[in-house]
C-alpha cells in the first residue's frame, strides 16, 4: 500500500523522553496505519477499521 499521503499523529500515550513513541495515520482509505515514530521509514502495521476500533476498545478498557 502506498503510504506517501499518510498523515501521522503521535499517540497521546507516547513517552516524551523518546521511548514508546507510536504514530497513527487515520486518513488512509479503509485502513489505519501504526508505526514507531523513532523509525518512520520502518515497518507499518495496518488495521481494518473494525479491528482498530476493537484494539482501541480493549486498550481503553484496561485504563
Amino acid at each position: 500500500m502506498d503510504l506517501t499521503g499518510a498523515i501521522w499523529r503521535k499517540s497521546t500515550r507516547s513517552n516524551t523522553n523518546g521511548g514508546a513513541c507510536v504514530e497513527v495515520a487515520g486518513n488512509l482509505p479503509g485502513v489505519v496505519g501504526v508505526r514507531d515514530s523513532k523509525d518512520p521509514s520502518g515497518p507499518v502495521l495496518l488495521f481494518g477499521p473494525q479491528a482498530w476500533r476493537e484494539f482501541i476498545g480493549d486498550l481503553t478498557a484496561r485504563d
